[in-house]
């Protein structure tokens, strides 16, 4: 038997207004309260636009504060109202699956507790970034990770396809508790790149636009000149094939000779 709470957590897209659903807006509207996890003030005052009970998250980061202990401060909010029979909506900045612990925990715990809960997708920084700077994953490939991710494990590149790094400016963040790292962290990033990547190699500090009389920043440099370069949380550093796609001569082969049979 369900129980009579249930929760949906839906993206509010990248733009302000622009990129939020129909279907998602219908929930905003029609829910007991909204929690809101995005990333501006005037974004929080759109949301109380459609309804009158609107709770940010925002005061729940501190400098120093690890954000797990934030991430877990979020969903007991979350589950206290759903708990309580209420039907709860939680409103992520862009895709509310991407980038975000909270929702998948939060709708996780609500299941096994017996509530409904579901996720509603939105329109990611990723969804911009494919259309603002013309690539499409499909052409030669695309690889996407998070940049101190890719600084702590052992990772595989293929320089034949795009490298997207995602939250740059905390490179080798490992505190959890900081907004930015700096130039030495950022160098050893570089460092770890070049094998793959000559340092003249050129690559795009990527934002998109969150305002729609903004322009998506789409600033080219050379790799080697990262650790100076100006980054915020938005930033995302993207990188372009060094070298061609190389052909598998050998599945060719068997693949045509499966073909002549």
């Amino acid at each position: 038997m369900q129980n009579e709470g249930r929760i949906v957590i839906l993206g509010t897209g990248i733009m302000l207004g622009a990129h939020i659903t129909p279907v998602a807006k219908s929930h905003l509207q029609a829910a007991d309260v909204v929690f809101a996890a995005v990333t501006d003030g005037i974004t929080e005052q759109w949301l109380q636009t459609m309804h009158d009970d609107v709770r940010s998250f925002a005061p729940l980061y501190e400098l120093g504060k690890s954000r797990h202990e934030t991430y877990q401060q979020m969903i007991d909010l979350m589950l206290t109202e759903v708990r309580a029979g209420k039907f709860v909506v939680g409103a992520f900045y862009g895709h509310p699956g991407v980038f975000a612990y909270a929702p998948h925990k939060v709708i996780e715990l609500a299941r096994q507790e017996g509530y409904e809960a579901q996720m509603l997708a939105g329109i990611s920084a990723a969804d911009c970034l494919h259309a603002d700077l013309g690539i499409d994953p499909g052409r030669v490939g695309c690889q996407y990770y998070e940049a101190s991710q890719f600084m702590f494990y052992q990772r595989v590149v293929d320089p034949s396809a795009y490298l997207v790094l995602w939250q740059i400016t905390l490179a080798g963040d490992r505190s959890i508790a900081r907004f930015d790292t700096g130039a030495a962290e950022l160098q050893l990033l570089v460092e770890l790149l070049s094998g793959h990547y000559p340092a003249e190699h050129q690559v795009v500090i990527y934002e998109a636009a969150s305002m729609p009389f903004e322009q998506p920043r789409m600033e080219w440099i050379a790799l080697g000149d990262l650790p100076t370069a100006r980054l915020t949380l938005k930033s995302t550093l993207v990188l372009p094939p060094s070298r061609p796609l190389q052909k598998n001569s050998q599945m060719l082969a068997r693949l045509q000779a499966l073909q002549e049979l």
